[in-house]
């Protein structure tokens, strides 16, 4: 499989050799230890990967404190629409809902995603086992699932969805050394979300119903990410 890595106006050309993950494959043709590529696009014939001297994208455990932009993130038009069936987000609902994860009480741990220290998102992951009427569901039980929101609107569509799922992705791969998946179900109506994960080497499988809490169910995509191919 081929790649390229493009660096300040300049393309390297490189290759996947047999067994090597695509990750490994970038940095070994920047062959560079100060340069990190990160994707732009691995769901086409070539693979996709730059670097970016400007932009630190980073992943960090929330915190208590962030909760009110939670609750902000939450209550803005973009996120509450594919939210909605988590119920009303006003703080308190908010607190309660992602307050225990926080504090480290529940499965699901959480996570803010930073631009040059700036928090605009957040994503969520667990152990799909840990959740079992989720595992019927999900063609690999063992999977790590993951879900994600860009919530400040002045920097969605700027092309950092990718990036804020692949720090999650290099993060994950430390927490959980022993799974081979990642996993992510969005709605099917979107493709944002779907386009966002099929850039960093998610792909589309089984749509399937799935309850939400407020007893409706929503359609998604049940979109898988092989651990070992992408990251190594």
């Amino acid at each position: 499989m081929r790649l390229v890595v493009s660096d300040r106006g300049h393309d390297l050309l490189g290759a996947v050799h047999a067994g090597e993950s695509w990750a490994s494959a970038a940095r070994r043709t920047v062959a560079s230890l100060h340069a990190d590529p990160v994707p732009v696009d691995l769901s086409s014939e070539t693979l996709q990967f730059r670097i970016d001297h400007d932009n630190r994208v980073t992943v960090r455990a929330m915190t208590q404190g962030d909760l009110a932009d939670v609750t902000r993130w939450r209550q803005s038009e973009h996120v509450h629409r594919w939210w909605a069936s988590d119920g009303d987000p006003t703080p308190e609902a908010v607190q309660a809902a992602y307050g225990p994860a926080v504090d480290g009480m529940t499965p699901t741990r959480m996570y803010v995603a930073e631009v040059n220290g700036r928090s605009i998102g957040f994503l969520q992951d667990y152990l799909i086992a840990d959740y079992p009427e989720f595992a019927l569901l999900c063609p690999h039980p063992q999977a790590v699932g993951v879900d994600f929101a860009i919530g400040e609107i002045a920097w969605v569509g700027r092309g950092f969805g990718p990036r804020i799922l692949w720090a999650w992705m290099e993060r994950a791969r430390k927490r959980f050394p022993q799974a081979t998946s990642f996993f992510a179900a969005p709605d099917h109506r979107n493709r944002a979300s779907l386009r966002m994960l099929a850039k960093v080497g998610f792909t589309e499988g089984l749509w399937f119903d799935e309850p939400k809490s407020d007893g409706t169910v929503d359609t998604v995509v049940g979109c898988t990410l092989d651990v070992s191919t992408v990251l190594g």
